[in-house]
């Protein structure tokens, strides 16, 4: 098999182009996450990564993380990256230390009260729809002010910035401007609240090095690190909901 198309190609040459797009934007490596996207993919696979050194994975689906998650290297970090339902905000404050996918105050405030009552402090990224698409979830850029207002009322959440996805696009220059209008909102909310926002999830496979031009401290890269998708994973006998 041609070493590329192995696990431990594909990390090394997403790694390569991380750099590659770090060093462009007069940027430090350091700090860029790689969320190894691991939907779909069988536990193997993400043993076979974390072998690579990767230590960040992020999972679509509550059911899927919570069959895989416990199959997989305990010293993993696992970030919830796909849409989440409020009927499912318990097990991923269970599973998730991160949630880039909160889209609205209430369910900001559903996540606050559940972590605490399990005594956990997950972090979070306010989902923002930069773009307008109505196919796209995520909250308006004008509620975001609201949001972070509510947030200063809560206990046990850390909103830590924000996360969006642009449009489908062949060409990724044509995403830089939705990248960089979520760095600006990200910006203009930290000098306009005392939040500190670190962090800009955006950029995937197709596009996370316009991203880092931009200013993204965590790409969700799944398809180049793994391969093709397939059918949500589930162990032998596992239902689908």
């Amino acid at each position: 098999m041609d070493g590329q198309q192995t696990i431990a190609g594909r990390v090394q040459r997403v790694r390569e182009r991380i750099a590659a797009a770090c060093a462009a934007a007069g940027r430090d490596p350091e700090g860029v996450a790689l969320v190894a996207v691991s939907k779909t993919q069988p536990p193997e696979a993400v043993r076979e990564a974390a072998d690579c050194g990767l230590r960040v994975f992020g999972e679509n689906r509550v059911q899927e993380a919570g069959f895989k998650i416990p199959l997989c290297p305990g010293h993993l970090d696992w970030h919830l990256v796909g849409h989440l339902q409020a009927n499912k905000a318990r097990p991923a404050v269970r599973l998730f230390s991160t949630i880039h996918s909160v889209d609205s105050i209430d369910l900001l405030r559903r996540i606050d009260a559940i972590a605490g009552e399990e005594g956990r402090r997950p972090r979070v990224l306010l989902e923002v729809n930069v773009s307008g698409e109505g196919s796209k979830e995520g909250m308006r850029p004008d509620d975001v002010p609201a949001a972070l207002e509510a947030a200063n009322g809560l206990h046990c959440v850390e909103v830590a910035g924000f996360m969006t996805m642009p449009p489908y696009c062949e060409d990724p220059e044509r995403a830089r401007g939705f990248f960089r209008a979520l760095r600006g909102l990200r910006d203009r909310c930290a000098a306009a609240t005392g939040f500190a926002l670190p962090e800009l999830s955006m950029g995937m496979s197709m596009d996370f090095e316009v991203a880092i031009g931009e200013g993204a401290t965590l790409v969700r890269v799944g398809t180049d690190l793994f391969g093709a998708r397939g059918s949500p994973w589930r162990p032998a006998g596992g239902a689908e909901t």
